[in-house]
């Protein structure tokens, strides 16, 4: 789960030493309390602040509990000795509080943690809860796992929370460890906040996205940050935050998919004009300076939405509260750029004008909108907000703007914020080759890192600023080393093993020997997991390709673990065959069967090589028919594809299609919907799984018949250089057949060789598969029937002509289709639908059935 956590402590932000941006509007806390905890010294942190030891100080209630020990940290980060509080612990093994007195109103909580060896405890075992007051924070709570699910790595983290404390009250936090574990905190932080910041009094009213009436929630609410984002802009450091010292993350590792739009970055001439809805300690002013928008290309901004996910915690209400500030010279009035919200594929607002809600240019705004996400299968769910350009008011541009947000949960009615802890996903297999997955994300790069300390200790502070950060952006995208060995060992749980008893482990070493050490004349393509390399193994006999994981991709070890599940209990002619897998060194890559003839898309299109042949052509959908088919009804349980794609269909040196990639595959129900955020590929993706999301096999079957069109007509299924109403495949296919000009767009290649009868099968084939409700589609065994059938019409017409000359040949003449979908009740044509998706889940593939012989 990618929370606000992930990126909180970036080593250059840590390192900004006195580069703080002043603001003289700033908040100044009544509360400021840094504690240092396993330690009695006071020490300064690397960013100026100053941080007490709690050892006998007044918070730490009984420092000579029997229960209570202090320690410093193993040395499995270097990095940590130098990162003020997590060089030490305080180490609880029964309930424990310490006790702040404090002012009354609503504090930032911030709880540090660093999971390493404590007192030779073991930080796997540590489970734990946090209370503070009334409100249970953290429940049965695993820092390391927590750690673990981290991207980009890291080895240490904070969790940021907000609880009011009232008149005559003390604010306690206590830390009750489970049975036969114990609880570790390395920093306690505490700074008081606004009273209206967040929270206000009861009769202010939230906009509950959906239900189309409000929600009322006033201090004493607890909340958790969740996601604080800059959009458009960079990383704010604590330092530079409007006193309370809030940490703002890029919203680079957010945005999804290609179409990020245009970034506004700072522009020194404009001065944010605060206003009191809008004080000054709302957010920085380089928040507000700093924006993304989707450019002054109409026709490309009405064919996207602008969309970021985030993945939280299900089950919860989260205020999501969006910041805007208008400041580009060419919007200067209303009416000028109009857009629509939608919050988790749900509209929040209809028509936002920016100028509308702040009054002028260089005036910040922010919106606040309540939004449920619901209990699902899994405890983790994407949570979705995407823009896209009004035109209902007419505006001067199509256009959407987004400066900032922030996403917090809001407690349950229990007083609870505690999610789950997530899944430990990848585990070494060979005792030999186990190893501390937080020593892998500590080790990159180590001696650049010194190396750049010293470098700012004789230079200019900013000089030392601008590079560090180039070394920490560095330093995250390296992969991680082994360990060495001379470092402790942790012993990894055996929990979700990979399935070695069915498909091979290779090492790293037998992956860069098969590749010649990933030699650029064995690279033979890309795509959404990484690069793809042929190989060979068994001193060079059989030759493989090798999915390698690159780490800037937007798939990750999700994918990687479900594709290997997957392939290894699925055994059919037409599905890909995966011989084995490699985790070493940091690295994950998946090794299968090589296809000589590539992938069935560069055989469409773009490509030097001759046209595949109409028979051919079927030939090759009717396999991967029956893969799909096997998938789908072949099994005890459904299995659904998501990303049936030409690029997901392999060829081997028979030309026999073989269907592949199933890192997005999801368990199903044979009949019923499964609900969850949309993930796919544009161009192919199921529109009313796109709108309802609700994944059902039947949208399988519209990729499927997106592929279908692709083969008959040799082109893209998204083709943005086409006119409008071509761009999309599957909508032009569709207003071809209702006009009856199907045959004007087939691939030129094709046309007078495709024998009308199997002409027209093939396109009703096509046309049922891409209707806009899955209802009205076909099951793959009926796809599958119906294509056999229309092989075998052209066969008989090849026969036919066969014998009426002999060795010539074959001639058709062009045949018209008219079928009007049940959907299309305009005789003169219809206008298909272009959805906008987006999307990101992972699925629970425990299910898959072993291989059987097919």
């Amino acid at each position: 789960m990618l929370t606000l956590t992930v990126y909180m402590i970036s080593f250059h932000n840590l390192l900004l030493l006195g580069t703080a941006i002043q603001n003289p509007l700033a908040f100044t806390p009544t509360d400021l309390i840094l504690l240092n905890c396993g330690t009695p010294s006071n020490t300064t942190s690397l960013d100026g602040r100053n941080w007490k030891g709690d050892a006998h100080s007044k918070f730490l209630a009984s420092s000579n509990s029997p229960t209570l020990s202090a320690s410093e940290t193993s040395p499995l980060d270097p990095l940590v000795t130098l990162i003020i509080p997590y060089t030490t612990a305080r180490i609880f093994h029964s309930r424990f509080t310490y006790t702040f007195p404090v002012s009354p109103g609503p504090k930032f909580i911030r709880l540090y943690f660093y999971p390493a060896v404590y007192s030779g405890l073991n930080p796997l075992t540590s489970f734990f809860t946090v209370n503070a007051n009334s409100y249970t924070l953290l429940s049965n709570f695993s820092a390391y796992l927590t750690v673990s699910a981290m991207n980009p790595a890291v080895s240490y983290f904070f969790r940021e929370f907000i609880v009011t404390v009232w008149d005559n009250q003390v604010l306690n936090i206590i830390f009750t460890p489970a049975p036969k574990s114990f609880a570790f905190i390395n920093g306690i932080e505490v700074v008081s906040m606004p009273n209206n910041l967040y929270t206000t009094d009861i009769d202010n009213r939230y906009p509950l996205v959906n239900y189309n009436t409000f929600f009322y929630f006033h201090n004493t609410t607890s909340l958790e940050t969740v996601y604080r984002v800059n959009v458009g802009g960079r990383f704010v450091a604590n330092v530079n935050d409007t006193g309370m010292f809030r940490t703002w993350l890029d919203d680079s590792n957010y945005i999804f998919g290609g179409a990020t739009g245009v970034v506004h970055k700072w522009r020194d001439d404009v001065t944010i004009k605060y206003t009191n809805h809008t004080p000054a300690y709302t957010a920085p002013a380089e928040v507000y300076i700093t924006q993304r928008t989707m450019g002054r290309v109409p026709y490309v901004n009405l064919n996207y939405n602008l969309t970021w996910f985030f993945p939280v915690d299900s089950g919860f209400n989260y205020l999501v509260r969006l910041h805007f500030c208008e400041n580009e010279v060419d919007i200067t009035g209303e009416n000028q750029r109009v857009f629509s919200i939608f919050i988790n594929h749900m509209t929040a607002e209809t028509e936002a004008d920016v100028m509308v809600w702040s009054g002028g240019s260089d005036i910040p705004v922010y919106r606040d909108y309540v939004v449920w996400v619901p209990e699902g299968r899994q405890s983790k769910q994407d949570l979705w907000l995407a823009l896209h350009p009004s035109l209902n008011s007419k505006p001067r541009y199509a256009d959407a703007i987004l400066s900032g947000l922030e996403i917090l949960k809001l407690n349950k009615l229990d007083g609870s914020l505690a999610g789950s802890n997530p899944e430990l996903i990848v585990v070494p297999s060979s005792p030999d080759q186990q190893q501390s997955s937080l020593r892998k994300r500590a080790k990159s790069k180590w001696s650049s890192i010194v190396a750049a300390i010293i470098g700012a200790v004789i230079g200019a502070l900013s000089t030392l600023s601008l590079s560090l950060y180039l070394l920490n952006s560095k330093w995250k995208r390296q992969e991680k080393g082994p360990s060495s060995s001379g470092e402790r060992k942790l012993p990894i749980p055996q929990a979700s093993p990979l399935p070695t008893d069915i498909c091979r482990r290779f090492t790293i070493f037998e992956i860069k020997e098969a590749t010649k050490d990933f030699d650029y004349q064995n690279l033979i393509g890309s795509g959404g997991f990484g690069k793809v390399y042929k190989g060979f193994i068994v001193n060079g006999s059989i030759t493989v390709a090798i999915k390698r994981l690159d780490y800037s991709s937007n798939q990750g070890t999700r994918e990687f673990k479900t594709e290997i599940e997957m392939l290894s209990q699925l055994c059919h002619v037409n599905l890909v065959s995966l011989i084995g897998y490699c985790i070493d060194e940091g690295e994950m890559m998946l090794v299968y069967d090589y296809m000589i003839n590539g992938t069935l898309r560069e055989h469409l299109y773009e490509t030097k090589d001759d046209p595949l042949p109409w028979k051919q052509r079927l030939e090759i959908c009717i396999g991967a028919a029956r893969g799909l088919h096997y998938l789908h009804t072949g099994l005890p349980h459904t299995i659904i594809h998501r990303d049936v794609k030409t690029s997901n269909i392999l060829l081997d040196e028979n030309w026999i299609a073989r269907v592949s990639d199933f890192g997005l595959s999801r368990i199903g129900l044979s009949d019923n919907a499964v609900s969850t955020a949309v993930k796919g590929t544009w161009g192919y993706l199921d529109p009313e799984y796109a709108r309802f999301q609700q994944l059902t096999a039947k949208s399988d079957v519209y990729s499927f018949g997106v592929v279908l069109f692709e083969v008959l007509c040799g082109r893209k299924p998204l083709d943005h250089k086409l006119e409008h109403k071509e761009k999309n495949l599957a909508n032009w296919a569709q207003e071809c057949i209702q006009n009856g000009t199907i045959y004007l767009i087939i691939d030129p290649y094709l046309k007078a060789k495709i024998a009308p009868e199997c002409f027209r099968k093939f396109v009703e084939i096509a046309e049922s598969c891409v209707r806009n409700q899955g209802s009205e589609r076909p099951t793959m065994q009926d796809v599958m029937g119906e294509l056999e059938f229309a092989l075998e019409l052209q066969e008989t017409a090849d026969a036919d002509k066969e014998r009426i000359n002999p060795g010539g040949e074959y001639v058709y003449p062009e045949v018209s289709f008219n079928a009007p979908s049940p959907r299309c009740t305009n005789p003169g044509g219809c206008e298909f639908e272009q959805v906008s998706t987006s999307g990101y889940t992972s699925w629970d593939t425990n299910n898959a059935t072993p291989c059987s012989s097919q």
